[in-house]
Parts: C-alpha cells; structure tokens; sequence
C-alpha cells in the first residue's frame, strides 16, 4: 500500500470518527493492511499526523502555483476556490484537530504565516489583499464544517466579488 494511501486511511478515520479514535492499529486497519505494513512507513503516531500536515501544506502550494493569475493574492483565491470545490479541504480541519501538539502543527503554522505575508508588498493594495486572503480563511473553515453551504454560484460571485476587491481604484 502507498503512503497516501495511509494518509487518506488516517484522514478518513479522523473525519468520522475524532481525534480519539486516531491510533496506529486504527489507521492499519482502516486501509486494509498490517500494523506492521503502517510502521513500514510511519514509526509513531507522531510521524503520521506530521506527514499528513506537510501533504497539506505541499498540495495547497502546488494549488496555488498552478493558478494562472498575476499576483500571489489572485493565485490564492483561486487555490481556495478549487480545494472549496474539491471537497478535500476536510483535511485542515482533521489535521488540526488530529493534534494537539504544537511543534506538529509548527509547519502549518509556518506555512500559514508564509501564505499571508507573501507577495503582499507586490499588491497594489495590501490591505484589499490581506481582505481577501483572511475571507479565503473563512471560506475555508466555514466549508469544512458545512460543505454544501455555498454553491457553485454562490462559489462564482463570491470569487468575482473578491477579485473586484484586489481591483485598484481607477
């Protein structure tokens, strides 16, 4: 079995059944395979829930580079836009929740940091673009606890209204 395989198996059980239920037998067992086939790849529990939180954070940067947009606010919005429609941001929300341990949310909250800060002096409004990455923020929590909330139009004239925002004045 593939290690995203068995981060999908982890993800998948943190959705459904909370943090408590995260062991490594669990996890084994969830995707089919032996304890021994889990620890193959991931020694603790520990190292699982830091795998899962660097797969996060490498895939929204990958999403965010292939937006075709010119600034780095625009390639943002875009990124949330199509992990909101993917429905696999649920992961954000297992993972932190998954961890109670700061130094394996340390990355996320590096990440994070690095998602708000970069390209903002490139902007030519820094605060409309500091707007529109704190309501990505939003859009993302609030769809990972209710993803049916907004629809596809709903999702179109949010992002149209953000992008005017990032619009400067003529």
């Amino acid at each position: 079995m593939r290690r995203d395989e068995l981060l999908d198996a982890a993800e998948d059980l943190l959705s459904d059944l909370g943090s408590t239920a995260l062991t490594l037998s669990a996890v084994a067992d969830r995707a089919g395979v032996s304890k021994g086939g889990l620890l193959y790849h991931f020694s603790t529990k520990e190292a699982l829930i830091k795998a899962m939180v660097e797969r996060l954070i490498e895939e929204f940067d990958d999403l965010v580079s292939a937006q075709p947009d010119a600034t780095y606010t625009e390639r943002y919005l875009g990124a949330t836009l199509a992990a909101v429609r993917s429905g696999k941001l649920r992961r954000w929300a297992v993972v932190t929740g998954a961890s109670g341990n700061t130094y394996l949310l340390a990355p996320l909250r590096e990440a994070m940091a690095r998602w708000h800060r970069e390209g903002l002096d490139e902007e030519p409004d820094r605060v409309a673009a500091q707007i529109v990455r704190l309501a990505c923020e939003g859009l993302w929590d609030v769809a990972s606890h209710d993803p049916a909330l907004n629809s596809d139009d709903d999702l179109r004239t949010l992002d149209a209204r953000l992008r005017a925002l990032l619009k400067p004045p003529s």
